[in-house]
């Protein structure tokens, strides 16, 4: 009897242990290991980081499977008879990753221990992971995210769910610069030093200068603008309307996500900070440089930050200023604008006005004045040796950079007023040895292949889907060329290594940003709607780089229900192919030599499209 009982008990407890086995099983294979790509992409947790070198917060080093990977993925298909497993699922990043910014990240810089001098701004400079702390996961939309707001309504107004951040609304309540409405953050278009609103402020500037109209696009000479600590960007916002394109610049700092609104907004923005290095744009790239209340040391090193503006202004542009210093009367400030009258009178910039708060200085047009200052006059001008036109992680020389013989002679850059600029051969394309024939048939050459584009994308988009473009591979700027009748901005981005042809894009009167594409870009997650990336793959296989993260990379900056479009070679085509599943892609067309009258050689056209996805926890709160 007593043993019976004993039996009894004893398959009482075993049935409970299998029972509780069996659960967890269920468990760790509805939340680790489901076949369903579309199940298994909701990942959260521990497995967000995918061993496909180590993880890019953990660091494990077991990477041999994900080693394997990264080695055959790079090869794009090219090599008959290679075995590669392409996987139907990524795992998705948890929370904490979803705004990151991979070469801007301050945890990674903490974790690597870098020895970063925090007075020159070093940790606001761009610090890229190594390749085995890369992060390998999807990042998922915040809880709530929408479809953007669109162009141009969105200049005024964002979804709060796309980007939760009210501390600026409540830091800057007395400067409009954002206010927190119901389900949305309005920008009424303030700032620190022009409280009733941009517009006004750009009219008084073009007023101080005495162009005709107030306005500022000076009929078409005063196209490209530099914006340093923009804020949200409602500075460059409010410019776009007379025809004039700023490249807003601020850091990934305590002003939280400014630049990320800015994207938002349908406004051009990038991240970075006048630290140590050059910033990676050209030089004589913009007509007019603004500061407003700023907060920059300009006499810092000898004024090295204002060298290097001086290296970016064209021969006879001007930089506004807008700062206590240009007008208060106290101590502090008046040993600052002394100093500073001082530093820009022996750089050669005059004062072209000043009233009120703001002053404007303007560089000159001509070497005259540099040749003119007395021996040992500082800063010096810069060697022959001095490439002014390198940046990708080249450092701020303390030299000003004297104009070429051609510049010097015409008295200026020789550009055509906007929208001549556009399309008229500029100058420096002697640079690189181009004709102006070879000019315009580049230019024709991408009109037809942007045509072929937009009917293979009409049956998708309408005339207000797209405003935030990125071309991956810009070359003279001519994709964004053929964009100039559509209400949309490009991002022209221009190999760190290859000819710096990002000159004659801003000579076009366009922006853009120098780039190596085996690293992260500067910017948020989804903050792009469309990606051109012509014969991107390849370059980065030459280097060495892995194809998979650069898909990784494009699917972080793209907008959910954005697209892609690439054009490259068949094997370069069938390697995005077998991820699309895994990045909840879809393929929405394909271009041939019959349908592209652009074609060249065996070069095709992928268009696909980003799917709206959520977790499972997201998905729930849009509900």
């Amino acid at each position: 009897m007593t043993k019976g009982r004993s039996d009894v008990g004893q398959k009482k407890r075993l049935l409970t242990y299998v029972c509780i086995v069996a659960l967890l099983l269920v468990f760790l294979y509805m939340f680790c290991g489901s076949k369903d790509a579309g199940k298994s992409a909701l990942l959260y947790g521990s497995q967000s980081l995918r061993k496909l070198g180590s993880s890019y917060l953990s660091g494990d080093e077991d990477s041999d499977t994900g080693g394997k990977q990264d080695e055959s993925s790079m090869k794009f298909g090219l090599d008959d008879g290679e075995d590669v497993i392409y996987p139907k699922s990524f795992p998705v990043c948890d929370d904490r990753h979803s705004e990151i910014i991979p070469c801007l990240d301050r945890h990674l810089i903490y974790q690597m221990r870098l020895k970063l001098d925090l007075n020159l701004m070093e940790h606001y400079e761009r610090h890229c992971p190594l390749p085995e702390r890369r992060y390998n996961c999807l990042i998922p939309p915040p809880l709530g995210y929408k479809i953007p707001i669109k162009w141009p309504k969105s200049r005024d107004e964002v979804w709060k769910a796309n980007i939760p951040h009210t501390h600026l609304a409540h830091e800057k309540s007395d400067q409009n610069w954002m206010v927190v409405k119901g389900d949305k953050i309005q920008f009424p278009g303030g700032g620190t030093h022009f409280h009733y609103g941009a517009d006004k402020y750009i009219a008084s500037i073009a007023n101080m200068l005495n162009f005709s109209n107030n306005n500022l696009n000076n009929e078409g000479r005063l196209r490209t603008v530099f914006d340093v600590g923009c804020g949200v960007a409602s500075f460059g916002a409010y410019l776009l309307s007379s025809d004039i394109i700023a490249m807003s610049l601020a850091p990934n700092d305590v002003h939280q996500n400014q630049i990320q609104f800015a994207l938002e907004r349908g406004i051009p923005a990038y991240l970075g900070v006048l630290g140590t290095k050059r910033l990676p744009y050209p030089s004589r790239s913009f007509e007019l440089a603004h500061c407003s209340r700023c907060r920059i040391d300009w006499l810092q090193r000898d004024g090295l930050l204002l060298l290097e503006l001086d290296r970016l202004l064209r021969p006879g542009g001007y930089f506004a200023y807008s700062s206590p210093e240009a007008y208060a009367q106290d101590e502090e400030d008046l040993r600052i604008w002394r100093e500073m009258s001082t530093l820009v009178e022996r750089m050669c910039w005059r004062i072209a006005a000043k009233r009120d708060q703001t002053v404007i200085w303007q560089k000159p047009l001509t070497n005259n004045c540099y040749l003119e200052r007395e021996p040992g006059t500082r800063p010096p001008l810069c060697g022959s040796d001095d490439d002014p036109d390198a940046t990708w992680g080249v450092l701020m020389e303390p030299c000003i950079t004297p104009y070429s013989d051609h510049d010097h002679d015409t008295r200026g850059s020789g550009l055509e007023p906007w929208p001549a600029r556009l399309t008229s051969p500029p100058p420096r394309l002697a640079d690189f040895g181009y004709s102006n024939e070879m000019f315009e048939k580049d230019m024709e050459l991408w009109g037809r292949r942007v045509e072929n584009y937009w009917n293979l994308l009409s049956p998708k988009i309408s005339s207000d889907t797209l405003r935030n473009v990125m071309d991956m591979k810009a070359n003279l700027g001519s994709f964004a060329a053929a964009l100039k009748d559509k209400d949309m901005w490009v991002m022209n981005v221009v190999p760190e290594d290859g000819p710096k042809t990002l000159k004659i894009v801003y000579d076009r009167g366009l922006i853009g940003t120098v780039h190596n594409w085996c690293e992260a870009f500067s910017t948020y997650p989804r903050t792009y709607d469309l990606l051109h990336a012509w014969t991107v793959f390849p370059d980065i296989e030459k280097k060495g780089c892995s194809g998979e993260d650069l898909l990784l990379e494009m699917d972080r900056i793209l907008r959910p229900a954005g697209f892609i479009i690439i054009r490259d070679k068949q094997p370069v085509i069938e390697f995005v192919k077998k991820y699309l599943t895994a990045l909840h892609w879809e393929a929405v067309a394909t271009g041939d030599s019959t349908s592209d009258p652009g074609q060249d050689g065996d070069e095709l056209v992928f268009v696909i499209q980003k799917k709206l996805w959520f977790t499972s926890v997201s998905f729930r709160d849009t509900e």
